[in-house]
């Protein structure tokens, strides 16, 4: 109970988040980079814009009350019963193209994603990091 208080303050929730999403797009433009040269495939995509927006949403409704649980909604991210992200990817293309094979995946723009989702990842990863060493500082009565 008091793990849950103290992980369910400030920016935590919307950092694990974040982190949730971006780990499971990162496995989802690692499985088109892996299929981005088979005829017929139609890559799978998460959005990020829509994600924010409805992380924003959650932030503004849960405010500064620890105890409610970050309730994050949209059409590919929803907050289950036990209060953890589901994830899922979407099928419609993300771009409008479509190549003489019948994929609609482009090299190029699947690595500049998956340099994009690392970056927000590393960084959301470090923020967590440092909250959490922090709290083993406080707990170990270390400075």
């Amino acid at each position: 109970m008091i793990l849950n208080n103290l992980t369910n303050r400030g920016a935590t929730p919307a950092l694990i988040a974040t982190l949730t999403f971006t780990e499971t797009r990162h496995r989802t433009i690692a499985d088109n980079v892996a299929n981005w040269n088979m005829p017929g495939y139609k890559a799978k995509h998460l959005d990020t814009k829509g994600f924010q927006q409805a992380l924003r949403s959650a932030l503004e409704e849960k405010g500064s009350d620890f105890r409610k649980v970050l309730d994050v909604q949209s059409d590919q991210v929803r907050t289950n019963v036990g209060g953890h992200l589901e994830v899922t990817p979407s099928k419609s293309p993300n771009r409008n193209i479509l190549f003489h094979d019948g994929t609609n995946t482009s090299i190029e723009a699947l690595m500049t994603d998956l340099a994009d989702n690392a970056m927000v990842y590393e960084a959301t990863n470090t923020l967590l990091r440092g909250y959490f060493d922090g709290m083993r500082k406080a707990i170990r009565g270390t400075i």
